[in-house]
């Protein structure tokens, strides 16, 4: 039975009774990745340290605990894990006393990068789903990653489009984490959504201030 099909009692019986049987895997996930945004949103190195447990424990659960796996998720995980020891390095450079990426625009070619990093990546991971895998939700895994391909680039570097990305691919997490009966994830990814628009919004203002 798919979500938009399920009354409110079926939505409440189902949340309720996988959030009973959440696994710990989970549970230390979703904390390590709320504090991982959390810090984001400030714009605080620690955003990296804490985001790499977050993700790495995510991606067990998207890979051994999901029937069929979440494949997308699961890859996009360790993309996070490579994104966040590179975006690691980036924020602790210094230039001239200085940090090395400020918080800033993206340029025109890092935008049409992102954009480019996006659309192919959708293109090859739906494929990829569809081809060599038993997913049953290619669609959307797919965009979520592809998605938050894009969001990790431009956060390495700071860039403020970088929560434009994770609004989106929240929005598409959302029912995906729902469906598949994760419902710790779930509430993180509608948390996640709040704190997006919140980073946009805080991240815009830091930006006009170092100018």
């Amino acid at each position: 039975m798919g979500i938009f099909n399920m009354s409110a009692q079926e939505i409440f019986t189902s949340f309720y009774e996988n959030v009973i049987a959440t696994k710990w895997q989970e549970w230390t996930s979703t904390i390590f990745q709320i504090a991982s945004v959390w810090y984001a949103k400030k714009n605080k190195i620690l955003v990296y340290p804490t985001g790499i447990i977050g993700v790495v424990l995510a991606a067990y659960v998207y890979f051994y605990l999901s029937s069929p796996p979440l494949y997308a998720d699961c890859i996009l995980n360790l993309y996070y894990l490579g994104m966040s020891i590179y975006g690691w390095y980036n924020w602790s450079m210094k230039k001239n006393e200085a940090v090395a990426f400020p918080i800033s625009w993206c340029g025109k070619d890092e935008l049409k990068v992102g954009i480019l990093l996006g659309i192919i990546s959708w293109g090859i991971i739906y494929w990829m789903l569809i081809q060599l895998t038993d997913s049953n939700t290619p669609g959307m895994d797919s965009l979520v990653a592809a998605s938050a391909l894009t969001s990790m680039y431009w956060m390495a570097k700071r860039k403020i489009e970088n929560w434009i990305g994770w609004i989106f691919s929240n929005l598409v997490a959302i029912p995906l984490n729902f469906y598949k009966g994760f419902m710790l994830f779930t509430l993180m990814y509608i948390l996640f959504l709040g704190l997006a628009i919140s980073g946009y919004q805080s991240w815009k203002k830091e930006s006009i201030k170092t100018i």
